[in-house]
């Protein structure tokens, strides 16, 4: 035990590593290199988790980098930085490791001036530069060590929620909420790099405040995007108010500029706004609603890819799958790259029996972003076809993760393989009842009764011989019970046995 614990310690001090923007020593566990890797790999499934590219307005999007890498240089920190608007009507901004930096398109219809903008960039490059998600990640990491220590010691030895697979590390990523401690210092440094860019840093006070007055309002959709990870409060005011004092006064601030560079995406708020209704209208499964916000919105902007969509999700839930087909056209037509449009229109092309054509929109959804609704459907049209092994394959991934798709995909697989391989889902035992016999028992580990259970064990006898014996289990076991047998073999052997389930099927 001293032995692991020293480990434990040795691991503690040997992964920590030098912070590039304070000089301190800090808890890194993760190398610069595995940081790097996951920031490349899981940058673009967390935008398309998150709405994809905001494109309709690509002079914004310039805008937004030329501002955030003028920021980002003046940390003096070499990473492959990268600025994008999300499609998103929620506040939010975000940065992964790597230096991959996202803002959302609702995040700049609340802001004000540029030097709000270079405050909120630089406030995320700082968390880029200072590799706080690295630390957060050492930290978990070192917790869960922990727990095992503890452990041994004890005994004495609206598109998030769909991902599976590996792209649902991104989505942890970008739930992670940081310290105070990270907060704060993406404060400090975040205005020391504005004012070195140019920017006068009053502008990250005024956007601490707003944040502030909007949390005190309770608005919600603030409070689950911007501060659900990067939780305002008065004393981070007061903080930037005391940094003020000793940075250089001036600088720009940009109010004209950040107007003019907003001016597009403000004139298509109402119609982005009337769609952000209609999802909430469609999530209460008010169709009739829910269509006519979409139709408003597009009345306004009919190039927005999201509102066909939004129109083929009403079509979907009035089953009107041809209607619905052709609004994901329209979608994709206009945006082909953001995976929603692709999956729903493979869902509808099942519903319709057009499974060649929904094999291609499901297997392109999954390149852009791993789902389990489009794993579930392709598990369907696999088994449909013959191809077993494929179908299993997909069941396994969506069966990991939980929800009504993961207790769908499990059943489905319990009912593929279950048959053939009941070892794997049906734990077995054997041992001494107390009284010298030898008794097997047996747990199902499924979520589904099974039925013929049959179970095979293994001794040597008192004379030294190798045996085996089958043992049947009458009658249904329920999921999660345990069932006993009597194999009248007595006394229970000196050597231990073993015991493997060799047949078993669903109850029906």
């Amino acid at each position: 035990m001293r032995k692991l614990l020293a480990g434990i310690i040795l691991a503690a001090v040997s992964g920590c590593a030098v912070n590039p923007v304070t000089g301190d020593r800090d808890l890194i566990l993760v190398s610069g290199q595995q940081e790097l890797a996951m920031g490349v790999q899981n940058y673009a499934p967390m935008k398309q988790s998150q709405g994809g590219t905001y494109d309709v307005d690509p002079e914004l999007n310039r805008y937004v980098e030329e501002v955030g890498q003028k920021v980002a240089a003046a940390s003096g920190v070499d990473l492959p930085y990268e600025f994008t608007v999300l499609n998103n009507s929620i506040p939010n901004a975000w940065a992964p490791p790597a230096g991959k930096i996202a803002i959302n398109r609702g995040l700049l219809t609340e802001m004000q001036s540029e030097a709000e903008l270079a405050a909120v960039l630089g406030h995320e490059v700082v968390h880029a530069a200072a590799r706080h998600s690295a630390q957060q990640q050492s930290r978990g990491m070192l917790a869960q060590i922990g727990v095992l220590a503890t452990g041994i010691a004890a005994n004495d030895s609206d598109y998030g929620n769909l991902i599976v697979g590996g792209a649902s590390v991104g989505a942890q990523m970008l739930m992670m909420k940081y310290g105070r401690g990270a907060e704060l210092e993406s404060d400090k440094y975040g205005m020391r790099y504005m004012s070195k860019a140019g920017y006068d840093p009053v502008g990250a006070v005024s956007l601490q405040e707003t944040f502030v007055r909007l949390s005190e309002g309770r608005n919600q959709d603030w409070l689950s995007g911007l501060f659900a990870s990067h939780p305002p409060s008065q004393e981070r005011v007061d903080a930037n108010r005391k940094r003020l004092k000793n940075l250089p006064s001036g600088g720009i601030i940009g109010k004209e500029r950040y107007r003019a560079a907003l001016a597009k995406t403000m004139r298509l708020k109402p119609a982005y706004d009337a769609y952000d209704e209609g999802r909430k209208a469609l999530s209460d499964k008010k169709a009739d609603e829910a269509l006519a916000l979409a139709n408003q919105a597009l009345g306004l902007f009919p190039d927005e890819a999201h509102f066909h969509a939004l129109r083929g999700d009403v079509r979907l839930m009035n089953e009107q799958y041809d209607m619905a087909v052709t609004n994901f056209n329209r979608a994709i037509a206009r945006r082909e790259s953001f995976f929603y449009y692709h999956l729903q229109r493979g869902l509808a092309r099942h519903e319709l029996g057009q499974n060649d054509g929904a094999l291609v929109d499901l297997g392109r959804s999954l390149e852009l972003l791993p789902t389990a609704p489009a794993h579930f459907v392709l598990g369907e049209i696999k088994e449909e076809r013959g191809a077993t092994g494929e179908a299993a394959e997909h069941y396994k991934i969506v069966a990991k993760s939980g929800g009504n798709y993961g207790k769908a995909a499990a059943e489905k697989l319990y009912r593929l393989e279950l048959p053939s391989q009941p070892a794997t889902y049906i734990e077995s035992a054997c041992g001494d009842d107390g009284s010298g016999e030898v008794v097997v028992q047996v747990r199902n580990i499924t979520s589904v009764a099974v039925t013929g259970v049959q179970a095979a064990f293994q001794y040597v006898d008192s004379g030294g011989t190798q045996r085996q014996r089958s043992v049947a289990f009458p009658g249904i076991i329920a999921p999660g019970k345990v069932a006993s047998a009597r194999t009248g073999l007595a006394p229970y052997p000196k050597t231990s046995c073993a015991a493997k389930v060799t047949a078993a099927q669903l109850s029906e």
